[in-house]
């Protein structure tokens, strides 16, 4: 079937692509005075922001405060946090949270009728506000809803965006972003956006990985797309492999909350010994990089399929109210967590890298922003504190919005429609499926977490080829979302993987056996794209 074109530009002063809590905020905090479309590719809350469980970290009680919290980052960002950044998020926390109270957000609240406090692995105090344990979801159901009755924003459900617009696309002398074009996934027409301003909000790139916490959509598209552009990216070897999935044949990606630790749970092998003592004096309140190494060398020790979260010694009433969500889904699949523990193996969960931007969200393409997973703004150094993510989120959206509505109006310019002349139908679409799972497979079993050059070197002679089969079929054959995806997530791994081998040490959260010391000096990696141009 041959992919119908528009014969129209649609034209809007600010383009969102990606629907997370970055994407949204930023949406309502431009619509009063902007009109803002949303490609999203699949429905408003198909993405990782929802599946987000404990909550979001923020200085809230009396006995906190910010050099604390900035101090647990930095920590856990094994010393490549970058200072100024880590305080900007820090100090607008509390802000942040009052903004989404003031959307309605549910949090639970406590006996005192304040906002009850959960503490998760690496923090010092109880900081993490929540809604029970499905904190993303009800955030972004409340910001969604908002969204939706918003007069001045358009929602493009079911878009996949191929690649921004730039200058250089164009033929002109500039460098800046005038929009993207965009795939319908329900009627294969090619959309073409013209906008004012680009913000790459899609997420990570956790679908790279045969194991992960991550929905489907989280394909590395965001990062693929600013690098195509020429934007910089830093850090795509710090991949966070949350440490407690649940392991079960029917819970496809479904997280054991940090929180549960928080609260007590205990990690143990399959007869009953405890064994994270043995790996960190913090135990199961270790950092995540720590947890996750410490699972996957007792797993290969032992040669385990999982390892067993152990929560049955809090009441059943406690564990209800604490963690709904995990208690039925855990009994729907015949685990009562009152009564045994939880079967689980670490997976990937975050991208601490991304896209180069600065503290207003901006790439090194002008009118190109990056927030949210997507974006490597120097907040998780070598290894993401635990609910960092979505108070990230949001004090780059309230700074990315602040930095567009100050400047005046850009340039609207006239774009060319797509252009499908020179494609056909794609006879064989099993290759693509087939490259899918080869990435996915070699990814896990090379670039995981516990790393060799070695390793590294075979992923990346894997990468190149399947990136030269990728890009020629990709200029002869009509683009599709498979096709679209597996394109971003080669290019993603490829990222990661250079990434990895430039860095001669072990940090955070990559592990050489190579190289197993840490460097005296913090340096992060920088990889610039070869179309690279300064502002």
């Amino acid at each position: 079937m041959n992919n119908p074109q528009t014969n129209s530009v649609s034209k809007f002063d600010t383009l969102i692509i990606g629907s997370g809590l970055a994407g949204l905020s930023l949406a309502l905090k431009l619509a009063d005075q902007q009109k803002v479309a949303i490609i999203t590719k699949k429905s408003l809350l198909d993405g990782a922001s929802a599946w987000a469980q404990g909550g979001i970290a923020a200085v809230l009680s009396p006995d906190d405060s910010w050099e604390e919290h900035i101090q647990d980052t930095h920590i856990a960002g094994a010393g490549l946090c970058d200072p100024a950044t880590t305080r900007f998020v820090v100090e607008h926390a509390k802000a942040s949270i009052d903004w989404l109270i003031a959307q309605g957000v549910p949090f639970t609240r406590d006996e005192d009728n304040g906002y009850h406090l959960t503490r998760e692995g690496g923090h010092s105090h109880r900081r993490i506000i929540h809604a029970a344990d499905a904190t993303g979801l009800a955030v972004q159901q409340t910001i969604s809803a908002r969204v939706l009755a918003h007069p001045n924003i358009t929602v493009l459900e079911h878009h996949i965006a191929i690649d921004v617009i730039t200058g250089k696309k164009l033929g002109r002398k500039d460098n800046l972003c005038h929009g993207a074009y965009a795939l319908n996934t329900l009627s294969d027409e090619i959309i073409t956006i013209s906008a004012r301003n680009t913000i790459l909000a899609t997420g990570g790139a956790g679908k790279v990985y045969l194991y992960t916490t991550n929905p489907d959509t989280a394909t590395g598209d965001g990062i693929a797309m600013g690098w195509r552009a020429g934007c910089r990216v830093a850090n795509m070897e710090f991949v966070q492999f949350h440490p407690t999935c649940l392991y079960h044949p029917h819970a496809k990606s479904f997280l054991i909350s940090e929180a549960v630790r928080g609260e007590g749970g205990i990690l143990k092998l399959p007869d009953g010994s405890r064994f994270m003592p043995w790996h960190d004096e913090r135990a199961e309140l270790a950092p995540r990089d720590v947890v996750a190494r410490a699972i996957d060398f007792e797993m290969k020790k032992h040669g385990l399929d999982c390892v067993y979260l152990d929560i049955s010694h809090q009441p059943l009433e406690f564990l209800q109210q604490h963690f709904p969500n995990i208690y039925a889904r855990c009994l729907d699949l015949g685990i009562n967590i009152a009564k045994e523990p939880i079967p689980v193996v670490p997976a990937a969960h975050y991208t601490c890298g991304g896209l180069l931007v600065d503290l207003h969200g901006r790439t090194d393409v002008e009118h190109l922003y990056a927030i949210g997973e997507t974006a490597h703004t120097g907040l998780h150094g070598a290894n993401r504190l635990a609910s960092n993510s979505l108070l990230e989120c949001l004090v780059f959206a309230e700074a990315a919005a602040r930095d567009i509505l100050s400047k005046p109006a850009g340039e609207l310019v006239e774009l060319p429609l797509w252009d499908e002349s020179q494609v056909t139908d794609a006879d064989e679409a099993v290759v693509i499926s087939h490259n899918w799972a080869e990435l996915r497979r070699f990814m896990w079993d090379y670039v995981g977490i516990v790393r060799t050059t070695k390793r590294l070197q075979r992923a990346q002679n894997r990468i190149h080829l399947l990136h030269e089969e990728i890009n020629e079929y990709y200029n002869h054959f009509h683009v599709t979302s498979d096709l679209l995806e597996l394109r971003n997530l080669v290019l993603s791994a490829d990222l990661i993987v250079q990434c990895a081998l430039s860095r001669h040490e072990s940090r955070g959260l990559h592990f050489s056996k190579d190289y197993p010391d840490t460097l005296a000096q913090a340096v992060p990696s920088i990889l610039t794209p070869p179309n690279f141009s300064t502002r």
